[in-house]
């Protein structure tokens, strides 16, 4: 018998394993929180007490959401992302801009890890990342028939800013730096249209699961607002 946890319900009930215990917490995060092995050790425990079940397949809710980081602590966003977009650039355009402001602490935190980055799974360089989803975006289109190299676009734009905005000064909570890129930058509202275009889909509305976390989707991420009202246009 095997057991496993899930972050994404929908997935394990589709694949149905033999244990799964469904946790609330981010996408990267099986176990909750970092540093915190009381909580750590409550959730392997849920998922153990699953082997006692003589009949599968098992799905159980595991009955706590993650502890958050302080936010108050968190420190604020060095790089200043422009609320409203120019009405005459496209997406590519506003993304190729937001990467120049971003590709300086990309740099900077990639050398203070000896080189190491998590960005690399599309095998294309970030410009090209990024411009093939403004692309996407400036032609209102979705591309259906490679979803797996689209994942991948989107795992290293996601990881390259994120590793760009906690190369900043100070500490750095998950949850306000989720907040910074999916309320703040042009990324995020573009991401969200992609989420959003796919979830109405009759045939793909579980991959668009992959794209954006639980918590963002699961009320407005306000990024339609903060980057400005022409960025709801499009392929909605």
């Amino acid at each position: 018998m095997t057991t496993g946890i899930s972050l994404v319900r929908e997935n394990a009930e589709s694949l149905k394993p033999p244990r799964s215990l469904w946790v609330t917490f981010p996408l990267g995060r099986p176990l909750g929180k970092p540093n915190d092995p009381a909580f750590q050790h409550r959730v392997m425990a849920a998922a153990f007490d699953l082997f006692e079940r003589s009949i599968g397949p098992v799905l159980e809710d595991f009955p706590e959401n993650a502890p958050h980081g302080d936010m108050e602590d968190a420190s604020a966003c060095s790089v200043s992302f422009p609320k409203r977009a120019s009405e005459t650039d496209g997406w590519t355009d506003r993304l190729a801009a937001e990467l120049a402001l971003l590709k300086p602490w990309y740099d900077l935190g990639r050398r203070r890890r000896n080189g190491r980055t998590l960005v690399g799974v599309s095998s294309q360089p970030i410009e090209e990342v990024l411009r093939d989803l403004g692309s996407h975006l400036d032609a209102e289109t979705l591309p259906l028939d490679d979803l797996k190299t689209f994942k991948r676009l989107i795992e290293d734009a996601k990881i390259y800013y994120t590793e760009a905005l906690t190369a900043q000064p100070g500490e750095h909570v998950f949850e306000q730096v989720q907040r910074t890129l999916w309320r703040e930058t042009v990324l995020g509202a573009g991401l969200t249209l992609f989420y959003k275009k796919l979830r109405d889909h009759p045939d793909f509305a579980l991959f668009a699961r992959l794209i954006a976390p639980r918590e963002v989707v699961g009320e407005s991420t306000g990024a339609e607002v903060e980057i400005g009202v022409n960025e709801t246009r499009g392929i909605e």
